[in-house]
């Protein structure tokens, strides 16, 4: 088959070769010259201004369209061989994508390849867990394998570019995409940021079974007023540049090819189409070299907006911002428009080139003109690999979060005849895997049910009952779509059933030995269009949970969700809860092996947990009041403090963590402080713990966070081990962007710093800052990173 791939590709390249000839014959020879931007001798670079300088102004408008491909092959190959798109996403069948990327480079002028987009979130056929669980790993290294096999996966398929990582700092559980990003803190997003884009694109882009990763969604979506999809965002320039742009720079840094810009209207400005964002900050501030995709229908949207007159108008304002390809639904997108609009003067024919220089640069890069088609006998081998299955399991294993244990857990495999694994979500395959997953195997996902079944095998006889429905969310983008490959959602009952599975599912408890309660949301109240406005248990729930707990029968509940839930009572009288988020297609193996203890949770949360919707947003780098005695008294009616704070989670074992100790007590300019302490597993069973680093400025040019995260390191250790820990710290782990000044800077002065096992770290010591104040040094990666 490699054999025939290589003839094929040679075929390919002497046909494109032949149809570009130049018309001029060399003295003494008949054969044809291929253009310039075939030889590979050439730079990117130069490979794409030799291509460029041969385009028409229309040809140049189809480089810049991408197209939502909803639909059959018939249906948009016309696009494709009339020039109009550049890219397609929602395509991964490879037999599709062959005939499509035929059509491209056979039977258009200038031959040139298409480039395949898809949201590639958390896996693609094996599907990981959602991303706010492999956050809530704080284990880069395992996000990074895990995007590693979703990108050989679907590179395999004829994917070239994930959109992926969401990076989204986000503070408000109410909001329905918090379940895609990597929580709460920049320091944490920006690691995992790093993490994902090695994974997605190997050493370098154009590695082969890698893709490009394209970062999203920039900037600020994710703090939409009340949480709601969509809705406005208004920052202060503080909060992004300390907040919410870290975690970009971090992936731009690392090489990330792409960025996808917001939707929403950032300061009254569509992110779409904000100068300022997409070309003052990104790319002068930031350094981004590679191309700008708008979210889906992003550019037309500026005129819903109220920002552009009509179409023609934001694919202009889009483009001359900085946002280099338009992703829109259906055949037609607004930059289809933009040659008239060069030609009437109105964008300068340089803007439009230098867009489609970016995309001919990434498409020369990824090397699709000389592998345009997919080996579809090795796509299948792939999608087919056990051993990504394996990792999967793992991935899943290390992201639960042990919320209480009252010494429930773990459970020993025999102790008890009947178990019962009951809740809605108990066998449910497609809650398992979380939304922004398509291309899942649903029968190979095994659900919690499976999965304790599977481990206890002939030990117990295991049933399962769902007790109670939970009412669907359809997120309002897909409501009349169709998604190849995605399965629609499990038919739940009528109401005419719901008496009757309550009474079977409390029936089923009182004739067992233990229950496995599972309780939470379904996979499609989290992600796109899924905001909430309550974060309680929905459904009837509470009321199953009530009736078994009455049994008197011992019981662990299991909850999923794809944010924090104000559990309430469940956490009073419950004597376990393990949190496991939506744990993919091998999370019910992995929940049944944390259960019985053949796995000790070590996840950490990473967002703040609430106790009542009323508290959010809740976060733990706050600042400090002028009244900080009071800091936990802000309401009368409950605590002010979260139930859970950042960086928690429970173990099987016991750790302890020693004193900070500095290899020096002044960071001086341009120098570094290491920073030192033990960890020392004092259980009787081998686990993880994540020791934590914080530190607080004193005093300053201005108030700072009362704790901020500036190192952090997952280790195992067995029963009697102590391993010493150390993070180093430097200037850019004390600088800050201040508004008085306009720019980053660092303040001489005292600073805190704690070590722990969360952000309510105990174990104390303090630094100081030495030298004048000055200047920071911007967007630079952290030492500690």
């Amino acid at each position: 088959m490699m054999r025939k791939s290589r003839l094929a590709t040679l075929a390919l390249t002497g046909i494109v070769a032949a149809g570009l000839a130049a018309s001029s014959i060399a003295a003494g020879r008949n054969a044809p010259t291929a253009p310039t931007w075939l030889s590979t001798s050439l730079s990117p670079e130069q490979r794409a201004e030799a291509l460029l300088r041969a385009m028409t102004l229309e040809e140049k408008a189809g480089q810049v369209s991408q197209q939502f491909m909803f639909g059959t092959f018939e249906e948009f190959a016309p696009s494709v061989r009339d020039g109009k798109v550049g890219s397609l996403l929602f395509v991964t069948d490879p037999a599709i994508i062959n005939r499509l990327q035929k059509v491209a480079v056979e039977e258009t002028r200038l031959k040139i390849p298409l480039i395949f987009g898809y949201d590639v979130i958390h896996g693609f056929r094996t599907i990981f867990p959602v991303p706010l669980g492999n956050a809530a790993s704080w284990d880069p290294a395992g996000v990074e394998r895990a995007q590693a096999v979703a990108a050989a996966e679907a590179r395999s398929a004829g994917i070239h570019w994930a959109f992926a990582p969401m990076l989204d700092v986000a503070r408000d559980p109410r909001w329905g995409r918090i379940v895609e990003g990597p929580g709460e803190d920049p320091f944490l997003a920006s690691v995992l940021a790093r993490a994902q884009v090695k994974g997605f694109q190997g050493p370098a882009i154009g590695t082969p079974g890698h893709i490009i990763a394209g970062p999203k969604h920039f900037a600020g979506y994710a703090a939409a007023d009340g949480g709601r999809d969509y809705d406005g965002v208004y920052l202060s320039d503080a909060q992004l540049y300390n907040v919410i742009l870290p975690p970009f720079a971090a992936a731009v840094q690392a090489g990330a090819g792409n960025v996808m810009s917001a939707y929403m209207d950032l300061n009254d400005i569509p992110a779409v189409g904000n100068t300022w964002l997409l070309t003052d900050v990104l790319r002068g501030q930031m350094g981004f070299k590679g191309w700008v995709v708008s979210d889906a229908n992003g550019t037309k949207n500026q005129v819903v907006q109220h920002f552009a007159r009509d179409e023609a108008d934001a694919a202009v304002r889009s483009i001359a911002a900085g946002n280099d390809m338009e992703m829109s639904f259906g055949t037609a997108a607004s930059a289809a428009t933009l040659a008239a609009s060069v030609r009437a003067g109105k964008l300068a024919e340089a803007t439009l080139d230098q867009a489609v220089r970016r995309i001919l640069i990434a498409k020369f890069t990824m090397g699709l003109f000389e592998r345009p088609f997919v080996d579809e006998a090795q796509a299948r081998r792939t999608l087919a690999d056990p051993g990504h299955r394996d990792a999967a399991q793992q991935a899943a294993e290390r992201s639960f979060v042990l919320l209480k244990n009252d010494g429930a857990l773990p459970l020993r495999a025999g102790a008890n005849a009947h178990v019962a694994v009951i809740g809605a979500s108990a066998n449910s395959k497609r809650d398992m895997l979380g939304p922004w997953a398509f291309q899942y195997d649903l029968p190979e996902t095994v659900t919690v049910f499976e999965g304790v079944r599977d481990r206890l095998g002939r030990a117990a006889t295991v049933e399962t009952a769902p007790g109670v429905q939970l009412k669907r969310n359809v997120p309002s983008m897909f409501e009349s779509i169709t998604i190849p490959g995605q399965a629609k959602p499990e038919p739940r009952w009528d109401a005419a059933r719901t008496t009757r599975e309550f009474d079977a599912a409390v029936a089923l408890a009182k004739r067992s030995d233990l229950i496995i309660l599972t309780l939470g949301e379904a996979e499609d109240m989290s992600g796109e269009g899924a905001s909430r406005s309550d974060l309680t248990l929905p459904g009837d729930q509470m009321k199953l949970f009530d009736a078994v707990m009455a049994l008197g029968k011992p019981v662990v509940v299991v909850t999923m969700s794809g944010r924090p839930l104000a559990l309430g009572s469940v956490l009073e009288r419950a004597p376990a809860v393990l949190h496991t988020w939506f744990g993919g297609t091998r999370g019910g193996t992995a929940i049944a092996r944390t259960l019985f203890g053949d796995v000790n949770p070590g996840g950490k949360l990473p967002v703040t947990w609430p106790r009542s919707v009323g508290q959010v947003p809740i976060y733990y780098a706050h600042n400090t009041t002028h009244m900080p005695q009071d800091q936990g008294k802000r309401y009368w009616d409950i605590p002010s403090t979260p139930q859970f704070e950042f960086g928690y989670g429970l173990s099987y074992t016991r750790f302890t963590i020693g004193a900070p100790k500095l290899d020096t007590p002044v960071l001086q300019p341009g120098g570094r402080v290491t920073v030192s302490t033990t960890v020392t597993n004092s259980g009787d069973r081998a686990g993880d713990e994540v020791v934590q680093l914080y530190i607080h400025q004193q005093a300053g040019r201005a108030s700072r966070p009362v704790r901020e995260l500036k190192g952090f390191q997952r280790v195992t250790l067995k029963p009697g081990e102590t391993r010493t820990v150390s993070f180093t710290l430097d200037e850019s782990s004390v600088q800050y962007w201040n508004a008085a000044e306009r720019g980053w800077v660092v303040d001489p002065g005292t600073f805190d710093i704690w070590v722990g096992s969360s952000s309510n770290a105990q174990n104390h010591g303090q630094f100081s800052v030495g030298g004048a104040p000055r200047a920071g040094r911007g967007f630079l990666p952290n030492a500690t990173r």
